[in-house]
């Protein structure tokens, strides 16, 4: 019996499919009375027994033991005649570990069967043809060595990983090319090695890690997608669709994530990891380690029992921010990738970037703005097709299933925020959670968001004090707002125009739209209006622009500093701290003096000192002494760096310095951060925190200008709730 079909890699050819046939009629007669034996498949090795239609099953699944070439433990002799084209010998001279490992990801992308019926409708019901031709190709190519008599490489391998390498290093396609055409000459005659790039992108394509194609308005207005996909013309501002000639003035790519989640269930190590959130995660301990230990996960599973009873279910986030891909250059340009985030993996696979499924690329050269809804419709009907299920299967309980999946919440910062939820982050009602109860004063040139007594209950002594703006505060704390007043403010926002065109008149919006420019498309989802939390406040930036204002005012660092002659201004205006008003100078005209929260010039010396002899461990932070100047001011410090300092080297660093109330507020906010972006966070500690991120406020509203309380300032106010509500930081 001919078995060199066992080292045969591709177990969707014909070959194959016999030989496990053969293997299947040959076992039928050693079957025990329950039609039981031990199943051969790389998985189970001979040690456990199934029926002999799961064994078959296994095989096409899992590929055979190569070894395994006398059945021995299937009744068959010691000695049989095996035909000298023994699988070991017929093994393709370019196939090794990397190649088997190349296989196994082709497998995984080709899908599996979702019943056990006939080998040959298990193979052919797999996948249309034109779909099976592609994998057929793909398989070719990896058994296919790179060129004659190679050892180390295929086709196929070579290409993946030399793309690997390009990628890395960030080379440009040109350069790319011309080492194609070198490694081409270089290699024997007769060699795979592709010759342009196009031909290599042509196979990658193959495997599934293409996109599409959508053109875009050369304004925004739409997206020649669906019903206006044949359209020459943009429906809203009458622009043409192209440059000339077929050549579209923007191109959205959209990247699908249907397949791609079902390929999470494709393999049976990710399919147990998704999982994780369900069968492995602690609870009821008053921990939070997970976003599932949130209030927001488990209201959602109280509302949507079926979603929630079945663990492969899909809960993503989607996060968005803008870059500019030419970094090196003066060139300004915005790109914007819509990324979606998978939570059904443990805290350290969530966070991993193989695990992030890109979804849209948004052009530029300017921010989508308030048409990022515009470019979300794709994405919006795909997860509405995902919202009531599609067909897959699952690797780990060998299973047809419906996967369903859902978008839980928004991650972005502050900017991007508002083109999300359709709440405008500026102007006197910027803080999108406090909404039209947003407490806010208006100073000199600015808005502050101070008022934060207003926290306080109603009994507290510091609401009769007039020492924080020179009147008492009797405003009751602003509202929690529920889901139907929400809907019914939006209720009231006219329709806007999308488009950036010059022809398209601005809508001025009304007062009772509040600061609302419009409903979010996120609404069309079934689900969306049922949340608990749909946008989520970045506390990294947040942190880093706590961290510039008190640094900024510290240290006296012009265009940083809130304490400039506007905010001694302001002091005066309110009838507070009367030391420190302007005073009157005959020769510079006004004099500022000192105030407690300012660095002396020994001070700040002391300070920066200080700085730039910290040295850290390597890959926790960069070096902060160098964002220290020779004028004893700070510099060129990323989001990082702030966080870094304010949590760690902040504390330490003023011990002997600044006067004893500021020293221990400040070192209490700095605890403040550092608990709510620890990984695992305690839920009696989170409500203690709540409290007392009020408490800090109103201690540091009595003793900086109102001018440093931006609403980034602010918004520390709700950050405990958040965590309650969603989980850990890290994870948000």
């Amino acid at each position: 019996m001919d078995r060199r079909w066992i080292s045969n890699p591709d177990r969707l050819s014909a070959e194959y499919e016999k030989g496990v046939g053969e293997f299947v009629t040959f076992v039928r007669g050693s079957l025990d009375v329950q039609g039981l034996t031990k199943c051969p498949c790389n998985r189970c090795m001979n040690r456990e027994v199934h029926h002999i239609d799961s064994v078959r099953y296994h095989l096409l699944i899992y590929g055979f033991l190569k070894d395994y070439i006398h059945w021995t433990e299937h009744g068959e002799q010691s000695n049989p005649q095996v035909p000298l084209g023994s699988p070991i010998q017929d093994t393709p001279p370019c196939m090794n570990d990397q190649d088997d490992e190349m296989a196994e990801a082709l497998r995984d992308a080709a899908g599996h069967a979702y019943d056990i019926g006939s080998s040959s409708d298990l193979l052919s019901d797999m996948r249309p043809p034109a779909e099976q031709a592609r994998y057929d190709k793909l398989f070719e190519e990896l058994h296919n060595p790179l060129y004659d008599d190679c050892m180390k490489f295929s086709a196929l391998t070579f290409i993946v990983k030399l793309m690997n390498v390009k990628v890395l290093y960030k080379w440009s396609d040109r350069s790319f090319v011309a080492l194609l055409k070198l490694l081409h000459e270089a290699l024997p005659v007769g060699n795979r090695c592709p010759r342009t790039y196009y031909e290599t992108r042509k196979l990658l394509c193959d495997v599934g890690l293409g996109y599409e194609h959508i053109d875009i308005c050369k304004h925004d207005c739409t997206l020649f997608y669906n019903e206006h996909k044949d359209d020459d013309v943009c429906p809203i501002c009458g622009v043409s669709r192209y440059v000339r000639k077929k050549i579209p003035h923007k191109r959205l790519r959209y990247f699908p994530i249907t397949p791609r989640l079902k390929r999470l269930y494709s393999s049976k190590h990710t399919a147990r990891a998704m999982r994780w959130h369900k069968e492995q995660r602690l609870e009821k301990d008053g921990k939070l380690r997970h976003p599932a230990d949130g209030e927001a996960w488990k209201k959602f599973d109280s509302l949507y029992p079926e979603f929630a009873g079945d663990p492969r279910s899909v809960r993503m986030g989607l996060a968005s921010d803008g870059f500019n891909p030419f970094s090196h250059m003066s060139t300004s340009y915005s790109m914007w990738p819509v990324i979606l985030i998978p939570y059904n993996l443990p805290p350290w696979l969530t966070m991993h970037r193989s695990n992030y499924l890109l979804s849209l690329l948004i052009p530029g050269p300017k921010s989508p703005g308030k048409d990022f809804d515009v470019f979300l419709r794709p994405l919006i009907e795909e997860l509405k097709v995902l919202w009531d299920g599609v067909q897959s299967f699952d690797s780990y309980q060998q299973a047809s299933f419906t996967l369903r999946a859902s978008v839980i919440w928004t991650v972005s910062d502050f900017p991007a925020f508002a083109y999300l939820s359709g709440w405008s982050t500026q102007g006197k009602l910027a803080c999108p959670i406090c909404l039209e109860d947003t407490r806010y004063k208006l100073i000199r040139s600015k808005i502050s968001y101070i008022g934060h007594r207003s926290f306080l209950e109603m009994s507290h002594s510091w609401r009769n004090s007039k020492e924080f703006d020179g009147r008492s505060e009797r405003r009751a704390p602003p509202r929690n707002f529920s889901t139907a007043d929400i809907l019914s403010q939006l209720e009231a926002v006219g329709q806007s125009i999308p488009g950036k065109a010059t022809t398209t008149a601005k809508r001025k919006r009304l007062p009772t739209e509040l600061n609302w420019t419009k409903k979010s498309i996120l609404f069309e989802l079934p689900y969306w209006s049922t949340l608990l939390l749909r946008h989520n406040l970045d506390v990294m930036h947040i942190e880093k622009n706590v961290c510039d204002n008190i640094l900024g005012t510290l240290l006296d660092i012009e265009g940083k500093s809130k304490d400039n002659d506007k905010a001694r201004e302001d002091l005066k205006d309110m009838g507070i701290r009367s030391e420190l008003w302007l005073q009157a100078h005959p020769v510079k005209g006004s004099l500022k003096p000192h105030a407690s929260y300012v660095f002396t010039k020994d001070e700040a010396k002391l300070f920066c000192d200080y700085l730039r002899a910290v040295k850290l461990p390597d890959g926790y932070a960069s070096n902060i002494g160098r964002c220290v100047t020779e004028s004893n001011k700070l510099a060129g410090m990323k989001s990082h760096d702030c966080h870094v300092l304010l949590q760690k080297l902040l504390p330490p660093g003023i011990l002997t310095l600044l006067t004893p109330q500021l020293r221990r507020t400040l070192i209490e906010l700095s605890q403040f951060f550092e608990q709510l972006c620890g990984r695992t966070l305690d839920v009696g500690q989170l409500t203690e925190m709540r409290r007392g991120i009020v408490i800090i406020l109103c201690k540091l509203e009595k003793i900086f200008p109102p001018s440093f309380f931006t609403i980034m300032v602010h918004l520390c106010v709700h950050l405990p709730d958040q965590a309650l509500l969603g989980g850990p930081v890290s994870n948000r």
